[in-house]
Parts: structure tokens; sequence; C-alpha cells
């Protein structure tokens, strides 16, 4: 009787502990802190919203503040592999820190969900799936705003870091189709406190229009000088400004800034028929009752199409393998390239063993910055 009662409680005790070890651990490292925390904050905040359990199964996340540093993501990311044991990663908020989380994703055969664009290493890409548009999808949308308004020429101020430099192989290529010049190539950093030098040789080039490429706050410097020093021509920016730190902070400077954006941006202004409207505006009710009135989030809605694809890959990949394995970090990484048309916040994915950026021009909208806010141009 006592040795049946306890082969009883030493199964209850392993089943217990196999269920605990059967959790989903999700790895994720942003940039709460630094130059780019008005990205990685209302990540943070969306993370905080993703579903607890998907697919029967406890899903756990472990979120890291890597302060905007690369090497810091790095030393996240290696982390969250060596110690926690996470099934996949998502992160970083900026260019330098998803490639330097993917070395240890690639590394480790873990999957990551990267919330900023970049061009991933061949021999790596196949463990990164990328949630922001593609640099060509977004330049070739504002490229051909530029050519249906007269745009000949461009003058070009950027990061001097991988957001910037990918921008500026993309612009010049299409630029050059396209027959418009660029005039000047300036370069500023994240926590530079002025541009003046840059923007004065940019205006003696006397260009139709300026392309600024940053994001968050900082790349509302660039603009404000050059209104400041009295640019009539036409402004650009790039889908890394679109949050509402970047409209505080420039103010009536950033007034008529033009720029591609995700639909989760103006899901109020578009048509029923957009296939990102329903779940954009479900996202934006969650987040808006946690989080107050038009704290909505361009970036925070990466975060949210982060967790839309881990919904639709961790049911598939638990019938292959239990969390906590190399087989199921594989399994889940295998499910993720097989998503098709899934509708979400920035767009429409579909993955394939080639493509793991998986968006297309319908997540691509125009809009302008009027009255403190954006409006869609048609």
């Amino acid at each position: 009787m006592k040795q049946s009662l306890r082969s009883l409680l030493a199964l209850v005790f392993v089943g217990a502990a196999t269920s605990a070890m059967a959790d989903i651990t999700v790895g994720v490292t942003l940039s709460t802190t630094g130059p780019a925390a008005s990205l990685g904050i209302p990540e943070k905040n969306t993370v905080a919203l993703l579903p607890k359990e998907i697919g029967g199964q406890k899903v756990n996340y472990i979120v890291l503040d890597d302060a905007t540093d690369p090497t810091a993501a790095s030393k996240n990311a290696r982390k969250l592999v060596s110690e926690d044991k996470v099934d996949v990663i998502i992160g970083g908020s900026i260019t330098p820190s998803s490639t330097a989380v993917l070395e240890v994703a690639a590394e480790s055969k873990t999957p990551q969900i990267a919330l900023a664009p970049f061009a991933p290493a061949a021999d790596k890409a196949a463990w990164v799936f990328i949630m922001p548009q593609d640099f060509a999808i977004m330049g070739g949308a504002i490229v051909d705003h530029m050519i249906a308004n007269g745009v000949k020429s461009i003058g070009f101020i950027g990061y001097t870091d991988g957001y910037g430099e990918l921008w500026l192989r993309v612009m010049k290529k299409i630029t050059a189709e396209k027959g418009i010049k660029m005039t000047e190539v300036e370069r500023f950093n994240r926590t530079d406190t002025s541009v003046t030098g840059q923007i004065l040789k940019i205006m003696s080039t006397n260009p139709d229009a300026v392309l600024v490429v940053g994001s968050g706050t900082p790349a509302a410097m660039p603009q404000a000088t050059l209104v400041e020093r009295g640019y009539k021509g036409r402004i650009y920016q790039t889908h890394g400004v679109a949050n509402k730190d970047f409209l505080r902070v420039g103010g009536k400077n950033v007034e008529g800034a033009i720029l591609p954006v995700g639909p989760i941006l103006v899901a109020e202004q578009l048509p029923d028929s957009n296939a990102s409207k329903k779940v954009a505006l479900n996202y934006i009710k969650l987040y808006e009752a946690a989080y107050g009135a038009d704290s909505r989030n361009s970036f925070g809605a990466h975060a949210w199409d982060a967790g839309l694809l881990l919904q639709h890959a961790v049911p598939e990949a638990l019938k292959k393998a239990k969390p906590g394995t190399a087989e199921f970090r594989s399994a889940l990484r295998d499910a993720m390239e097989n998503v098709k048309e899934m509708p979400a916040d920035h767009g429409v994915f579909t993955f394939s063993p080639s493509n793991h950026k998986g968006l297309d021009k319908r997540a691509v909208v125009m809009v302008v910055v009027e009255k403190g806010t954006w409006k869609v141009l048609h």
C-alpha cells in the first residue's frame, strides 16, 4: 500500500515537472531606455498584452532592456538562450540590435522575430523573421510620391549605422532607376545634438526634396534644422518615425513631413476592404484600453504582429515536439516559414523558405503630418 502511494506520488511529481517544462518561453530584448526608447517602450507595453497561453500551452515572456546598445542586445540574447533556454527571441528594437541578436539566434538555432528591418547575412537568414516593412517597399512608395509631385532631385541625411546605410543603398538604386538625382549625402548619429553643418551642405545643392533617414525622436532634429534654416522643398521621413514622440518632439517643425507607414497608424481612415483594418482596430482597442486614448504606436504594433505569428506557428510546432527542446525550436522555425496570408497590423504576411520578410505593397500607406497627427494621402 505504501509502495503504491509512493509510486502514485512519484508519477504526480513527474507529471507536474513535465508540465512545467512544457511551458513555452519567449525571450525579448528591447530598447526601453536610450535613444530608441520611444520604440522599445511601446513594444514592451505590447508584449504585456500578448497571450499567456497558445495551443493549450502556457507562455512565459522574459523581457530585457538593451539600452539601445547592440552589444547589450547580443549579451541579452546570449543570456536568453544559454540561461533561460528560450524557444524564440523577439527583438531588437533597432537595426543594429536586431543584427546583433541574429548572430546568437543563428548560432544557437533559435528562431528570432526581429522588430527592426535589416538585411541578414545569407548564412543566418533562415533563423530570422522580420516584422517591419522592407526598405525597398517603403523606399519605392516614397519615390513614387516624389515622381507624382515633380521631384527631380533629393538630398539625403541618415543615421551612420545600419539603418541609414541600408536606406541609402536602396534609395540610390531606386532613384537612379527613376531618374531622380541625389545631390548630397550626409550622415548623423542617434545621439548628436546638432546637424547644422550637414543641413547647410544639403541646402547648398538646392534639392527639390530631402529625405531624412532616422527613427524615433532623433529624426526630428534634421527636419527642424531644415525648417529653421528656411528650406522650402518637400521633406520626407521613413517609417522609423511613426510614433507620437516624434510628433511631440518635432512639433510645428515636422508639419508637412511625408512618409510611408503601416496600416495600423491610420486604421480608421482606411476602407473596410483593407485586409489589416479589422486586426489593427482590435490591437488599438486593447492597447489604448491599457495605456490611454490615442496611445497607439507603430512599433508596438510590430510586437503585436510578432505575437500573431507565434499564435499561427506554435500550434503546428507543438504537433512535432515539446517546448524547451532543439526539436521544438526547429519545428517552430519551420511553422513560421509556412505561414500564408496572415492579416496583421502592418499588412498581410506570407513567408516561404526564400522570403522571411513576408510583406508586400499592402503594407504601405503614404501619410502627411498635419495638425500634429497623421493624415492619409490620396
